[in-house]
């Protein structure tokens, strides 16, 4: 296994202009980038995971080295079957990093050669995401600046006013 492919995990509920923000620049530093979107059943999610895949490769289909996937499984051994040692995370303030510390520990515990790489957003993106997205649109307000405009299309239609 090399370093040349990254996953970049998450639920995705949805892709927020900060995970696009991300996607673009690992897409920089990685031959292959794997949008690895989790099943993720106990956050109850408002998107089903094929409508989050379909939002995603929507929104990154501009990006020729990126790849969008559901999974359901360990993030360590769908990281294994796409053959990849790097996951990516986001880190939008101190307090995420706690959390993600904890994480790249557990999924070094259960594969030693798994490498966390952290990035931190754009300056005027770190405030957004997906919860706070989803909630701005059940209140019918503007998320325009936030979201790609298939995500604010799929949303106008979960919340229609």
């Amino acid at each position: 296994m090399n370093n040349r492919t990254v996953i970049y995990p998450g639920t995705f509920d949805p892709i927020t202009n900060g995970h696009v923000d991300l996607v673009q620049r690992a897409s920089q530093l990685f031959e292959r980038v794997v949008v690895a979107i989790a099943f993720s059943e106990k956050k109850t999610p408002l998107f089903s995971l094929e409508e989050r895949v379909e939002l995603c490769s929507e929104a990154l289909s501009d990006i020729d080295n990126v790849e969008v996937k559901g999974f359901s499984n360990l993030l360590t051994d769908f990281a294994i079957s796409e053959n990849a040692r790097c996951v990516l995370r986001g880190l939008r303030a101190v307090a995420d990093f706690e959390y993600e510390f904890q994480l790249a520990n557990m999924n070094r515990a259960l594969y030693p050669e798994f490498e966390s790489i952290f990035l931190t957003p754009s300056e005027h993106l770190s405030y957004i995401s997906s919860s706070l997205v989803r909630e701005i649109a059940a209140l019918q307000g503007d998320i325009t600046p936030f979201v790609p405009t298939n995500v604010r299309a799929a949303l106008a239609q979960k919340f229609p006013g």
